[in-house]
C-alpha cells in the first residue's frame, strides 16, 4: 500500500529504527575515576550466559519498544515483529533495520503495518539505535550480577527509567529529522 494512501486514510506512520543488543554477565569495563597515581581497579567476571533485547525507537517521539529474546535469530526476529506490529495497533511503521541475517531471510513475513526501510551494509552509524543502546548500557559497565536473573531485573530498571525526551536527545540525528520534516510537509 502506497504511503499516500495511507495518509490519505488518516493513518499514523511512525519512522521506527530497530536492532537488537546483547546483554550478558561478562563485565563491561569502563572509565573510573582514581586518585592520581593510583592504578584503577575493577572486579570482572566472564559468564557466558546472556540475552538479546530486541529493540525499536522513534526519534521524533522518543518512543521505544523494547522486548527480550534468548537468541538472536529470525524466529526471534519475527516474534519481535509481530510483538510491535500488536504494540503499534492501527498505526503504521517505516522500520529501519540493517542487514543482519535474521533480518534479510526469506522466512520473514513482515505485518502489514510494517513496512521495512534497509540500511546500506556495514553501516551502523546511520542507526541511531546504536547510540540508544550505548545510554542503556552505560549503568551496566563495572557492574558485577550473580545471575542473570538480576541483570534482567537491572536493565528492567533501566528500561522503566527511559524518558522519551532522552531516546530523543540520542537518537534525533538532524538528517533523519530534516527528512521527517521534509516529508511531511509534502
Amino acid at each position: 500500500m502506497a504511503l499516500e494512501s495511507l495518509l490519505a486514510q488518516g493513518k499514523v506512520i511512525h519512522y521506527l529504527c530497530q536492532d537488537e543488543s546483547r546483554v550478558g554477565l561478562k563485565t563491561q569495563s569502563g572509565k573510573v575515576i582514581t586518585a592520581k597515581g593510583v592504578k584503577p581497579k575493577v572486579a570482572v567476571q566472564w559468564g557466558r550466559e546472556n540475552f538479546w533485547i530486541y529493540g525499536a525507537i522513534a526519534p521524533l517521539s522518543g518512543a521505544h519498544f523494547l522486548h527480550e529474546y534468548p537468541k538472536l535469530n529470525g524466529e526471534c526476529f519475527q516474534e519481535f515483529l509481530d510483538w510491535l506490529s500488536q504494540q503499534l495497533g492501527e498505526d503504521w511503521a517505516i522500520l529501519q533495520v540493517d542487514q543482519a541475517p535474521a533480518h534479510m531471510t526469506s522466512a520473514i513475513r513482515w505485518p502489514e503495518n510494517i513496512i521495512p526501510l534497509v540500511q546500506p551494509a556495514h553501516s551502523p552509524e546511520l542507526n541511531p539505535i546504536e547510540r540508544f543502546w550505548q545510554l542503556l548500557k552505560q549503568p551496566l559497565k563495572n557492574q558485577l550480577f550473580p545471575s542473570l536473573q538480576a541483570l534482567r531485573e537491572r536493565v528492567q530498571d533501566l528500561f522503566d527509567q527511559l524518558t522519551l525526551e532522552q531516546v530523543m536527545s540520542v537518537s534525533s540525528y538532524n538528517f533523519i529529522l530534516e527528512a521527517l520534516f521534509y516529508a511531511a510537509s509534502h
